[in-house]
């Protein structure tokens, strides 16, 4: 793990320094949660700030797994892809089942601590609806490719990571990278279409 560049922090955070951990959490975590605003626009602040604390707790309990083949960041984004899957499935059975309402595990406004950074330059709410509306029905096709198309899928473009470093995460050669990955694209184009299909724009009433 020496070309890590974190490997540093990293050492500490495993010998248990706070400050350590400190230095990580705020390197990471409002890229964490604008990387989950980016999987799922429909998620509120309050989901992704639930999320991204469930990913830290993962991180802590899990942080002896990670060895330095690919960057820290690279490693959360996965798991944070996975707690966004996850969640999003427990909203969907809390709601055919009656459901609650989430409560953020870290408050929004302390200032001693890290804080979601959610995209900015939002469009106007029209523009804005159907993009949520258009980002559903994508998450939909992607739910239904499956793996391994979903993660290359969600490391390329939501996560804007490169083919080397999507190559290291998933130990795979850059050239293998962008062969799947095409094809992945070819497959999802074409589960969207059938997705999209299904979707009925709403009737426009007649004067």
């Amino acid at each position: 793990m020496s070309s890590n560049p974190e490997s540093g922090l990293i050492r500490r955070c495993r010998a248990g320094e706070a400050d350590a951990w400190d230095e990580l959490f705020n390197r990471h975590y409002a890229a964490t949660g604008r990387f989950i605003f980016q999987l799922a626009h429909d998620f509120s602040r309050e989901d992704v700030e639930e999320i991204t604390q469930e990913v830290f707790l993962s991180v802590i309990k899990n942080l002896s797994s990670f060895h330095g083949r690919s960057q820290f960041q690279t490693w959360v984004f996965r798991i944070a892809a996975n707690k966004a899957r996850d969640y999003r499935q427990r909203r969907s059975a809390a709601k055919r089942g009656g459901g609650h309402v989430p409560v953020p595990l870290h408050p929004v406004n302390d200032a001693d601590g890290p804080v979601i950074d959610p995209p900015a330059d939002a469009p106007a709410p029209d523009l804005t609806l159907m993009n949520t509306e258009r980002m559903a029905l994508l998450n939909q096709a992607l739910e239904q490719l499956g793996e391994p198309c979903r993660e290359i899928i969600e490391l390329r473009y939501f996560g804007d990571f490169g083919h080397e470093e999507i190559g290291k995460a998933l130990v795979l050669n850059p050239k293998t990278v962008s062969s799947r990955l095409s094809k992945c694209l070819d497959r999802l184009e074409a589960v969207a279409r059938a997705v999209f299909s299904r979707a009925k724009p709403a009737e426009t009433p007649s004067n």
